[in-house]
């Protein structure tokens, strides 16, 4: 939690650790009152059960606060949405086509690769199908999880901050051999991006051969 690289990183976190303080909270508090209420009223303390009445007060209190938690995580969970939802201008677009039981990717100018290259903070809109059955494209580190299904367009989009390569996995079961559809993200310096899209290179390592430093950097990577 709070590793994240991306720009849904923050969010998506947030809305996970108040979920999950939220829960721990009455789990203890649940187990604890049920503990205190087994010993209070066993029989040999309460030989005759008695009836116990409404209490206005509590009944209010444990109404209101559950609303108001439940309430807290919607706004949580709709904020994050609305913001993956709002696809940007100007953005780099790649076509990723899932299959089984492998990831591939398509950039504007028509360069194809098995391994994702994006550059690093800049807005990446990702165009995904499916020519077979039904995939979800995850990518932990991001934050970001898309269904992917067979004759449908789905869109997904996240802006990596951080230099570095990130696990792809596929997070719908799709067959026999769904546990082998793993796949790498690179995240590179937008310079050394646009150096590599426009040579007929097939990794980014190979156009910078005469930059030993930034070829280390790329190598260092994988």
């Amino acid at each position: 939690m709070f590793d994240g690289v991306s720009n849904f990183s923050q969010s998506t976190d947030l809305a996970f650790f108040f979920t999950l303080v939220v829960s721990i909270f009455f789990l203890v508090l649940i187990t604890v009152l049920m503990i205190y209420f087994v010993i209070k009223y066993n029989r040999k303390r309460n030989p005759k059960a008695t009836n116990v009445h409404h209490n206005t007060a509590l009944e209010v209190t444990w109404t209101v606060i559950p609303t108001i938690l439940v309430l807290i995580m919607f706004w949580l969970g709709w904020t994050g949405y609305l913001d993956q939802s709002r696809i940007p201008e100007n953005a780099l677009t790649i076509d990723v086509q899932a299959q089984m039981w492998k990831w591939s990717f398509k950039y504007p100018n028509g360069k194809q690769t098995d391994t994702l290259y994006v550059p690093l903070n800049k807005d990446v809109v990702l165009n995904l199908h499916s020519i077979d059955v039904n995939h979800a494209f995850y990518v932990p580190k991001f934050r970001i999880k898309k269904d992917v299904y067979p004759n449908q367009k789905r869109t997904a989009w996240f802006n990596a901050k951080e230099v570095g390569s990130y696990d792809i996995a596929c997070a719908e079961y799709c067959g026999l051999n769904h546990s082998y559809m793993y796949n790498k993200v690179y995240v590179i310096p937008e310079n050394e991006f646009n150096a590599w899209l426009n040579s007929p290179a097939k990794y980014p390592g190979e156009v910078l051969a005469s930059d030993t430093v930034s070829n280390k950097s790329v190598n260092e990577l994988k």
